[in-house]
């Protein structure tokens, strides 16, 4: 099923916080995304319907592996887009925002040229 641009946020969301915190719920990507708690709950379900994340008895939400897949695919994309962004003088936080709408649309081919651009930038410095 194809994932829309705000599952996508949910999922990246839901891998950073993870790495921080194991036992993540509801609330903390409410308060980290500055969403309300009906909204997430509802993303919530549609995720673990769609057999993106798990939320097992303690209400703790984990990614399954096919969120995964896609939460670090996201989220690699956000950081070479803003790190290319702040790279040509974009100030970090307007590229960080910028990478954040950009992450969703670039195709696969365009970001794999991007990330090979800035890694043979990054061999010649």
């Amino acid at each position: 099923m194809e994932l829309h641009e705000s599952g996508e946020m949910y999922l990246e969301t839901i891998y950073v916080l993870s790495r921080e915190k194991p036992d993540l719920h509801a609330i903390d990507i409410s308060e980290h995304m500055g969403f309300s708690k009906p909204s997430v709950s509802r993303a919530v379900g549609i995720l673990k319907k769609e057999g993106y994340i798990t939320v097992d008895e303690h209400l703790h939400i984990r990614l399954t592996d096919a969120g995964k897949k896609i939460a670090k695919k996201i989220y690699e994309r956000h950081n070479v887009i803003a790190e290319l962004l702040c790279s040509i003088g974009v100030d970090s936080k307007t590229a960080y925002e910028d990478a954040c709408r950009i992450e969703h649309v670039i195709s696969d081919k365009s970001f794999a040229e991007l990330k090979k651009h800035m890694k043979s930038k990054k061999e010649n410095s």
